[in-house]
């Protein structure tokens, strides 16, 4: 465990020196931008040794992994990310732990989202998962709305009962324009968060950037960056 720990707090410290220097070079203030550790298929263990260094902001993509492991923490006051794909099946479930789900992309979801939400009594943040790449037609299979669509799925969102229109998150696609141009694609984001904010000025949330190209999120204007690799090291092999 010590070493664990060790190697944990290793890796965080060189990430935060990352931010702060990709913040300083940005004429950012380090406060600006909030890391989120992804710690898909690793144990709770993991996530205790984080909360101990300072974590506060974690993430998961799959519920079958996400649900015992929030359980597991309960007693820790952390915020938990949605970020995977969800299916209308697991939201009952995801509503359970997440207090915010980063991947809505349609309204059927929002809708499920919402009811579970009610059942709970809860509210529920969300960001819509912007697709990048389907302004081309070329969209890859990591999920979001179409860039068009974007309005209409915030007015869904905020006519909801039990969620919160946080504001925008993306990963950086591997197909179309933007594929291989991770500051161009972050910066295509912004744009659509200005817009977003016009109409919905509390969605100031914008997700964006991982381990290899948190620099570029934060030099667009990221408020939020996900990291699990840099933090934790290179992840088992699933099944």
């Amino acid at each position: 465990m010590t070493d664990r720990r060790e190697q944990l707090a290793a890796n965080l410290a060189r990430v935060e020196k990352r931010i702060a220097s990709a913040c300083a070079a940005a004429g950012r203030e380090r406060d600006e931008v909030t890391l989120i550790v992804v710690t898909k298929t690793y144990p709770a263990s993991d996530v205790r040794i984080l909360h101990e260094l300072g974590v506060r902001h974690v993430a998961e993509n799959r519920d079958q992994d996400a649900a015992p492991k929030a359980a597991a923490c309960a007693d820790l006051s952390l915020t938990w990310h949605f970020v995977g794909q969800l299916q209308t099946n697991k939201v009952r479930s995801v509503v359970g732990y997440a207090d915010v789900v980063q991947s809505v992309d349609r309204v059927k979801l929002v809708t499920a989202l919402s009811a579970a939400a009610g059942r709970r009594g809860r509210e529920l943040g969300c960001l819509l998962q912007v697709a990048l790449d389907a302004e081309s037609g070329e969209r890859g299979g990591r999920g979001g709305v179409a860039p068009g669509d974007i309005e209409e799925l915030a007015a869904a969102v905020e006519a909801a009962p039990g969620l919160r229109l946080d504001g925008l998150m993306t990963v950086a696609p591997l197909a179309g324009p933007y594929a291989g141009r991770q500051r161009a694609a972050f910066d295509r984001l912004m744009e659509f968060s200005s817009r977003l904010r016009g109409n919905h000025p509390a969605a100031n949330m914008v997700s964006a950037g991982m381990s290899g190209d948190l620099e570029d999120a934060v030099a667009a204007g990221a408020t939020h960056v996900r990291v699990g690799t840099a933090v934790l090291g290179d992840r088992p092999r699933l099944g």
